[in-house]
């Protein structure tokens, strides 16, 4: 399951859309509502599926 599944299966009644730009270099950012929740580009290194799960249930709470 890709990361996006897994958001949208776990988050349907808070996440009504979600939306993936393909980009260049390994650049992986994810954004919620104008606001940047992770940066691949500042760690160096993929986000844990349950950390990004957690932030977005934080900011959506």
């Amino acid at each position: 399951m890709s990361l996006a599944d897994l958001i949208l299966t776990s988050m349907k009644r808070d996440v009504a859309s979600l939306e993936l730009v393909p980009g260049k270099g390994g650049v992986f950012e994810v954004d919620v509502d104008g606001k940047r929740l992770y940066s691949k580009k500042e760690t160096g290194q993929f986000p844990e599926e349950s950390d990004l799960l957690l932030r977005i249930q934080k900011l959506k709470a």
